[in-house]
């Protein structure tokens, strides 16, 4: 439920920075900004590669990752994990390097 600043959580919620994020337990308005923030943090943090986990289901999901992912400018490419890393419910984010970003 979002209170009357537009957020979707009464407090800030603190994701840790692991290389991976799971999306299951997030509301799919959530999405889009969860994921650019989570995306600016891998950033800062030097990451290179973000596993996010959208899950299977009917591809709502992952076409909604998708296109966050081409939107933002710190994504040099991405694509689907491999089998053992969740295969077609999961994508593989590959960040660019700092000091490489793109203005889109």
């Amino acid at each position: 439920m979002q209170d009357e600043d537009n957020s979707f959580f009464p407090e800030p919620v603190t994701l840790p920075i692991e290389g991976y994020l799971d999306l299951h337990t997030f509301a799919p308005r959530a999405i889009p900004d969860l994921l650019e923030e989570y995306l600016n943090q891998c950033h800062k943090a030097g990451l290179r590669e973000v596993r996010i986990i959208h899950g299977k289901g009917i591809g709502a999901q992952r076409r909604q990752v998708h296109e966050c992912l081409q939107r933002n400018p710190l994504i040099e490419r991405f694509y689907q994990a491999p089998a053992e890393a969740g295969g077609w419910g999961a994508t593989i984010a590959v960040l660019r390097a700092a000091g490489h970003e793109q203005t889109r």
